[in-house]
């Protein structure tokens, strides 16, 4: 739970000064919080995941565009491109260099067929594309103000992964291999659960 709240820190910074001051103050202060994010981790002797590289990545670059330019067009975009990384990184990953980037994430808990991890890492690419394109229609429809776009950003995103989580958990729960299996007898593999 502490990784997790860690992991949202730039973003609660965000639409706490969003709320306080405006769209330019949040920005920089969610850049800020990034970049404090990674030295806090540095400091610590922990491991900088890749995924804060990227995060700081494209805060800064998008961020830093919002602030030059005066327009929050490229911060109403950093959710997107950081989604559509991800989903592109899991998709090409799997079908150019024939690795299965959620099989290496999660390998090393979980035990699934080949079929079920293709599966999963398949989902979760949709997940992050889909979730870039609902990003950009609440942002750019006009059906929305900045305010409700902010609220989306923070809440809204937060909302859909933590749906998809629990759907994932629900279809993980079918599809894993029982480690109670191997402990009868070791030398034996786990029963796969088939698709």
């Amino acid at each position: 739970m502490k990784k997790f709240l860690f992991d949202l820190f730039p973003l609660i910074l965000f639409f706490a000064a969003f709320k306080f001051a405006d769209i330019y103050t949040a920005t920089a202060v969610a850049m800020a919080a990034a970049i404090l994010q990674i030295v806090w981790i540095k400091l610590t002797g922990k491991k900088i995941e890749g995924m804060h590289w990227i995060n700081l990545g494209v805060i800064v670059v998008f961020g830093g565009m919002t602030l030059w330019l005066k327009d929050d067009t490229f911060i109403k975009w950093k959710p997107t491109v950081l989604y559509w990384l991800f989903g592109s990184a899991l998709l090409i990953s799997k079908l150019f260099m024939g690795r299965n980037l959620m099989q290496k994430l999660l390998g090393e808990k979980i035990s699934m067929s080949d079929k079920a991890w293709t599966r999963m890492n398949a989902s979760w690419a949709i997940f992050f594309l889909c979730a870039g394109g609902v990003n950009l229609f609440v942002a750019f429809s006009g059906l929305f103000t900045q305010d409700q776009w902010v609220s989306f950003k923070v809440f809204g995103l937060m909302g859909l992964l933590i749906v998809f989580v629990i759907g994932q958990s629900v279809w993980l729960g079918k599809h894993i291999e029982h480690p109670d299996a191997l402990a009868t007898d070791p030398a034996k593999p786990a029963a796969i659960k088939h698709d």
